[in-house]
């Protein structure tokens, strides 16, 4: 069984007018995993499609949602996944793939049949999945740990101090426009993303994994000026528009992955927003 939810996007004016319960129906997605199950949310910002797959006692094929009116469901798509759980085999045109924990795969366009599976069944792997719309055919390829490209940012002072592990990105392998990866905060660092920035020619979703038990995250959106926060729980996602900041706080460390698609590949186009001028 599978789950889609299609959502409309929003502009800042009426995100200004949202309580509590609005932010969460409108861009928090509380269950990215059940057993045997793929969940996907596509989001009308950039036709993005945020998700996860977790084969328990049984395989799973990517399914064709309707909403995307396609033959297949990488048709006129690439897709990216990282492994947040178990061993995960991933078949994709026959071609099989094995992903241990905090391992990437980039699946391109054309690819009509893809599956997912878990190596063992008592430790059933957790495949956070993306997707945006792609213009060509760029090569399937495994990412691991090792072969991403590896940022440091922050310090202790600051807690904010983070490895940035650049997986499916322009300068590690090439896409259309699918950018993932992952951030790994340190002992005592609380902060992602801060100071915080926005990025009008791509949108963002973030997914919190490795928050532990009876932890949380305050996630931080909205534009600069008139920001909002949405509390989140361990394996779940939220989604950035690109008019808003993206940042969060926990009340432990954590790790998180972002995953970005629009106009431009450049990680580096932001336009960076000073911590004393949030509001």
């Amino acid at each position: 069984m599978n789950k889609f939810e299609s959502r409309y996007a929003q502009s800042p004016k009426e995100v200004k007018q949202m309580d509590t319960a609005a932010l969460r129906e409108n861009f928090l997605i509380e269950n990215v995993f059940e057993p045997d199950q793929i969940n996907l949310t596509l989001s009308h910002f950039d036709r993005y499609i945020v998700g996860g797959a977790m084969p328990v006692n049984q395989k799973l094929d990517l399914p064709n949602p309707d909403d995307l009116k396609a033959t297949y469901f990488l048709e006129r798509r690439e897709l990216g996944m990282i492994n947040v759980g178990g061993k995960a085999i991933v078949t994709a045109d026959g071609e099989q793939f094995e992903l241990d924990y905090k391992e990437a795969l980039y699946i391109g366009k054309g690819t009509k049949v893809v599956s997912f599976e878990s190596a063992d069944a008592a430790e059933p792997t957790k495949l956070y999945i993306n997707s945006a719309p792609a213009h060509h055919t760029y090569p399937t390829r495994k990412v691991s740990k090792a072969e991403a490209e590896i940022v440091e940012l922050g310090t202790p002072e600051t807690a904010n101090h983070r490895i940035i592990n650049k997986l499916l990105v322009n300068s590690v392998l090439p896409t259309c426009q699918l950018q993932m990866g992952m951030t790994e905060l340190k002992s005592g660092s609380v902060w992602n993303t801060m100071p915080a920035h926005t990025h009008d020619r791509r949108m963002e979703a973030y997914f919190y994994f490795e928050v532990p038990q009876n932890q949380s995250v305050c996630h931080f959106m909205g534009q600069p000026q008139e920001t909002r926060h949405i509390w989140m729980q361990n394996d779940q996602a939220v989604i950035s528009p690109n008019w808003s900041i993206h940042s969060g706080a926990g009340t432990s460390n954590y790790t998180f992955i972002w995953g970005m698609a629009g106009e431009n590949l450049d990680y580096g186009d932001m336009d960076h927003c000073a911590i004393t001028d949030l509001k």
